[in-house]
């Protein structure tokens, strides 16, 4: 009786033991860094709530490019790697939830002993269980779990820009297809329009009422016309290709939706405020979480200094003899006494790694800024650009016609006909990959912003 009450009072005592234990921690928890941010952005944009979450790509009413990203974001194969990661991430939270319970394993023996003294063998067959238990002492177990927590978001957040980088780079691609394609038509038109100059310019010529010069000028200006259309055909066949690989298919032809300046050209956005882009950005939220797990890790350096304790229990049977069994009940404490500095040196480097990280987020939150003000430039000055090239092709064009009028009517030279028509061909192209730029800036401003991806609301859970 009195064995038994020792057994309770030491099963009492080693439980509040454990208690108390449990509750210390080492190392300090993350708080978020305060980071400079400015209170507005340089350029004048609304600055009220920012659309940047919703899927802006359907803004353009292009059923096509709607398609080509809705296929890029499922068979991508830079996205399937991506999710791959997040399972494997998802897998380190279970291995890492594994060490808050015992291990449970099992053991089997068997041996036959002969010697001189006895004739017969003396077998032995047995077996048993081992279950061990490793008390969180110092929070480690549960600081281990939450790195693995924040590795896990890291990855899904890393998965996430990588959504709206593959969203870009379609829908931008798309946009420059579309943007070459019209170009082509330019080209072909133009073209066109210098063979009928030039069977013009040969009838004169055979008739005697224009010099070989004349003559070969048309030639000259047909020659780059049909240039310029080897140059489109090529670039349209590899950004086909390009768009091909977004998809995650071998090269091939890529269907056609709206027509380049049948594209809507959206209005200005409201971006918000530069301090929302630190909740919206993923590869911000990235970084952070990156930073988060890291300043863990110097907690889980330090309990290396401390003693961690296990313990065991050993049960089992002979098979040969079943009413022989066993029970072992240990514990096992281990702790460093002398070992050179190496613990405190391991606290020190996951410091300073922890540095590292706390300049590589604030640096992504710089370039987050400088990529939402370069859109925005780029939003205001290729918008205002297209209108001046739009004037300038229009003016080119009436200059052109009215030329043509003025050498037909024996009033000017050939020359003056063959600068403006070319003026006319360059600015018709520079119109269109103006108007190009512009829907690319807005989907660079989009995707500076975050834009494209919804928040998930259970990002924010935490292991108790």
């Amino acid at each position: 009786m009195k064995g038994v009450l020792n057994f309770r009072m030491m099963l009492i005592v080693l439980s509040i033991f454990l208690f108390a234990m449990e509750a210390c921690k080492v190392g300090k928890d993350y708080e978020r860094e305060e980071v400079n941010t400015p209170i507005t952005y340089r350029q004048d944009f609304p600055k009220d709530s920012s659309i940047s979450n919703l899927p802006w790509w359907k803004l353009f009413k292009d059923s096509i490019l709607v398609d080509l990203i809705d296929t890029a974001l499922v068979s991508n194969k830079n996205i399937q790697i991506a999710i791959s990661r997040i399972e494997e991430a998802q897998l380190q939270i279970d291995i890492a939830k594994a060490d808050y319970y015992p291990a449970i394993g099992y053991n089997a023996y068997g041996s036959s002993l002969a010697n001189s003294e006895v004739s017969s063998l003396s077998n032995q067959v047995g077996g048993g269980i081992n279950v061990s238990y490793t008390v969180d002492l110092w929070q480690k177990i549960k600081t281990m779990n939450k790195i693995a927590l924040q590795n896990y978001f890291a990855t899904e957040e890393a998965y996430k820009a990588l959504n709206i980088s593959i969203v870009s780079a379609v829908a931008g691609a798309y946009v420059s297809l579309r943007d070459v394609d019209n170009r082509m038509i330019i080209a072909e038109k133009t073209a066109q329009n210098f063979q009928d100059n030039l069977d013009v310019m040969e009838a004169r010529f055979n008739a005697g009422f224009i010099s070989e010069v004349d003559l070969s000028q048309a030639k000259i200006q047909l020659s780059e016309a049909k240039t310029a259309i080897e140059i489109f055909d090529r670039s349209r066949g590899q950004i086909e290709n390009a768009i091909s690989v977004l998809l995650g298919t071998a090269p091939r032809s890529i269907p056609r939706g709206l027509p380049l300046y049948e594209q809507i050209s959206l209005p200005e956005m409201p971006v918000g405020i530069p301090s929302e882009l630190l909740d919206r950005r993923p590869d911000i939220l990235a970084a952070e979480n990156r930073l988060h797990a890291q300043t863990l890790r110097i907690g889980v350096a330090e309990a290396l200094k401390y003693p961690s304790l296990t313990l065991s229990l050993d049960m089992g049977a002979q098979l040969i003899n079943p009413s022989f069994l066993f029970a072992d009940l240990g514990a096992q404490l281990l702790g460093p006494i002398f070992n050179a500095g190496k613990l405190k040196r391991n606290v020190e480097i996951e410091e300073a790694r922890t540095k590292q990280l706390l300049l590589d987020y604030e640096s992504t939150f710089l370039f987050a800024l400088q990529e939402v003000e370069d859109a925005m430039i780029g939003v205001k000055t290729y918008s205002r650009e297209y209108d001046l090239r739009n004037e300038q092709m229009e003016m080119a064009t009436k200059a052109s016609q009215l030329s043509w009028v003025r050498y037909d009517g024996g009033l000017t030279s050939y020359l003056e006909v063959l600068n403006l028509q070319s003026s006319q061909f360059n600015a018709e192209l520079k119109a269109s990959e103006a108007f190009k730029n512009e829907l690319t800036s807005i989907i660079k401003l989009y995707e500076a912003l975050g834009g494209g991806w919804y928040t998930d609301v259970n990002n924010n859970q935490e292991i108790n």
